[in-house]
Order: structure tokens, then C-alpha cells, then sequence
């Protein structure tokens, strides 16, 4: 068995290698190679192991390239990220310096600022307190004092915002500690501001009611206008201080609206008439309503306030106005009548003689005219009516409440 697969397997390779003979014709002379099978399978063993070879390598190749170039794609992405980490970094790094400059520059700023704040706030509180003290700093507006000490018990009752202002000297370090400080002192300059303009207008405020006329009214009368504008804190934000701003800002419209209250209700008042108009001492002879008619000696009505002196007692205006009516007319004789605005008017009746001029513009105090018996009177005395939005109220009322204001 063994022989004869030796012999197929010889057979086989001779005719797969049989001897082959290779001619070659030079000069006239012929040679030949003869090249035996084994030298034969040698020579295709050879070449089938280069083709292989070949084959493997191009194999190896296509095969390994795509994942070469994906090595190499990510190895380059990796290096762009890095790259633009470090130029995001050296960004940052040159805002960085660049902001804290910044910030420092603003520190710098809204320290003065404040420091700026701080001042005007005393030069404010300077100016509202003046060298009195107690009651008297609650009565101060515009330089002149308005009120004096009284107990008007219309007036709305206000509790303190603030207290008394900080005067401990506290030892701080740092930027961020004097800040505090200086808010701190600022908020109780606002809030001592606002106490003294909220008392002023409760107090001017209750006077007015002491007429008799309701507050409410008289601010419906008031004319008021004028371009809009907007109260806001001046000065640079710092960096972490916004909300310092924002409140500092809100504290300053609260207290202006309060200033402005307190203003409004001083300027108002100097045009109620106020006071008794007769600048000499005088005796109440007849009230405001009902009473006897001293002629027909029925029940009338009693439309003033008959204050009796001597014939002749000087008539003063109480309150700034532009004399409206100015002549004899009947009943009253000879009679003033003034407009002072907002609302009110006067009317000055049995003058003996009239000083002023209709069109005439009054100021406080003014004489208007000299008591007398004129009209229909019994003997020498002022007729005194007062009235609002055409209304007439009970002069006694603002006579007795003119003893709570200079």
C-alpha cells in the first residue's frame, strides 16, 4: 500500500514538474538548460512563497489602515483639544488680570463714591437739625421754622423707623469692612430724615385738620405738574455691590417722597389762613351757625366770625393771596375778599376803609383794611367768613388752629 502511494505520488509529481529543457541559439551554436523537477518545485515553492508574502503584506496594509488613520485622527484631536485648552486657559488668565483691575479701579471709585454719599447725608441732616434740638428738629423746614410745640391730636401717630443715629467707632480692617460701615451710617442718616419729615407733615398735616377741612380735600385742590424726574443713586457700581445700589437707591426715593411730603405740607399751609384777622387784641362778639338775628331778633343762620375792638383796629391778610373783590356790597358794606389758593378764600366785611386794590397781590400779614360798622352792622366789628372749594367752614376753627404755627 505504502509503495504504491510512493508511486502515484511520484507520478503525480512528474507530471506536475516533468524535466523541461531550455534552448538557446548564440553564434550559430545551440545549447540547452535542462532544469530537473525537484529544481522546478524549488523555484514555484519560491514563488509561491513571495506572492504570499506579497499577498500578506498588501493584506496587512488595507486591512491596518483604517485603523492607523483613526489612530492618528484622534492622537491629532487630542492635540487641537489641548491646544485649545491651553489658549482658553491664557484667555482666561489675561480676563482674569484684566477684570481684577477693573474691580479694583471700581473698589477704588465706589469707596469715594460713598465717602461723597456720606457727607451729603450730614450736610442733609446739618441742614434739617440746625443747631436746635429736641422737638424743634422736627419743626425746621426750608430754614424758617413753621410750627411750634403743640399737641394736635388729629395728627396720625408715627412709630420710628430708625433710632438714634450711630455714633460708635467701630475698628474695621479692609475695603469690604469700611463699606459696611459707611452703609451702615448712611441708612441711619436716611432713616433720621425720614423720621423728621414724616413728624413735620403729620404735624402740618393735623394742624390742617384742626380747621376742619379734611386733608384729603385740600391735597385734591393742590396743583402740582411738572417734567418727570426719577430719583436714583448716583455713582459706580462696584463688582459684588450691586445690591448695595439697588437698596441705597429704594432708600433714597422712600426718603425723598417723604422730603418732598414734608415740603409740599409746608408750602401748604403758609396759604391756609390761619390766625385771627385783627392784629390788635379783640373780644368774639358772634359765632359761625345759628343765632339771633340782632335786627329782626328771629333764628338765622350766621354765615362768619364777628371779632369786635376799636373802630378803626387794623385788618391784616393771614395767608398769601391775590385780592379777588375789592367794594361795597350789600349786607357787608365795604368787603375784601381774597383768594389764597388750593381751595381757599377770605372775605373781610364792615371795613371802615379798604387798603387794597382787586387784582392786588397779598402777602402775610398785609393790612387789608381798617375795622368799622359798615353794612348791615350794630356797631364796629369784622365780619370774618372763611370758605374752601366754596364752602364755608367755621372761621373760629382757623383762628385757634393759627395759635399752633408762627
Amino acid at each position: 500500500m505504502a509503495v504504491e502511494l510512493k508511486n502515484r505520488t511520484k507520478a503525480l509529481f512528474e507530471k506536475a514538474f516533468p524535466e523541461r529543457q531550455i534552448y538557446h541559439r548564440s553564434g550559430g551554436s545551440v545549447r540547452y538548460v535542462s532544469i530537473s523537477p525537484w529544481r522546478q518545485a524549488m523555484m514555484a515553492g519560491g514563488a509561491t512563497v513571495v506572492v504570499g508574502w506579497c499577498l500578506f503584506a498588501t493584506a496587512s496594509v488595507l486591512l491596518r489602515g483604517p485603523a492607523v488613520n483613526a489612530q492618528v485622527g484622534t492622537l491629532d484631536r487630542k492635540i487641537a483639544k489641548y491646544e485649545r485648552w491651553l489658549q482658553q486657559a491664557q484667555a482666561k488668565e489675561a480676563a482674569a488680570l484684566s477684570l481684577l483691575e477693573q474691580r479694583s479701579a471700581e473698589f477704588t471709585r465706589a469707596t469715594s463714591e460713598f465717602e461723597r454719599r456720606h457727607d451729603t447725608l450730614k450736610g442733609i441732616l446739618a441742614s434739617l437739625n440746625g443747631d436746635a434740638g429736641g422737638e424743634a428738629l422736627a419743626l425746621t423746614g426750608d430754614g424758617a421754622s413753621v410750627l411750634i410745640n403743640s399737641s394736635v391730636e388729629e395728627a396720625d401717630a408715627r412709630q420710628s423707623r430708625g433710632g438714634d443715629v450711630i455714633t460708635a467707632s467701630v475698628e474695621v480692617a479692609g475695603f469690604r469692612a469700611q463699606i459696611d460701615k459707611l452703609r451702615a451710617e448712611q441708612s441711619s442718616f436716611l432713616d433720621l430724615a425720614e423720621q423728621q419729615a414724616v413728624e413735620r407733615a403729620e404735624k402740618m398735616k393735623g394742624v390742617i385738620g384742626l380747621t376742619g377741612v379734611a386733608v384729603a380735600r385740600v391735597l385734591e385742590a393742590t396743583e402740582a405738574g411738572g417734567p418727570l424726574v426719577e430719583v436714583s443713586a448716583a455713582g459706580t457700581t462696584a463688582a459684588g455691590f450691586d445690591h448695595v445700589e439697588d437698596e441705597f437707591a429704594l432708600r433714597a426715593r422712600e426718603v425723598k417722597a417723604r422730603l418732598d411730603e414734608a415740603k409740599m405740607f409746608e408750602q401748604l399751609i403758609r396759604t391756609v389762613p390761619l390766625g385771627a384777622p385783627v392784629n390788635v387784641p379783640f373780644r368774639e362778639t358772634s359765632g359761625f351757625g345759628k343765632r339771633i338775628d340782632p335786627f329782626n331778633r328771629r333764628l338765622a343762620w350766621h354765615n362768619g366770625l364777628d371779632l369786635a375792638a376799636f373802630n378803626g383796629a387794623p385788618i391784616v391778610a393771614k395767608a398769601p393771596g391775590v385780592v379777588s373783590f375789592a367794594g361795597q356790597k350789600s349786607g357787608y358794606g365795604k368787603v375784601v375778599q381774597i383768594d389764597h389758593g388750593h381751595g381757599f378764600k377770605t372775605v373781610y366785611a364792615h371795613l371802615s376803609s379798604i387798603s387794597v386794590r382787586e387784582g392786588d397781590p397779598i402777602a402775610v400779614g398785609q393790612k387789608v383794611g381798617a375795622m368799622g360798622s359798615t353794612g348791615r352792622s350794630t356797631g364796629p366789628h369784622l365780619h370774618y367768613e372763611v370758605y374752601f372749594r366754596g364752602k364755608a367752614y367755621d372761621p373760629i376753627k382757623f383762628v385757634r388752629a393759627g395759635q399752633h404755627v408762627h
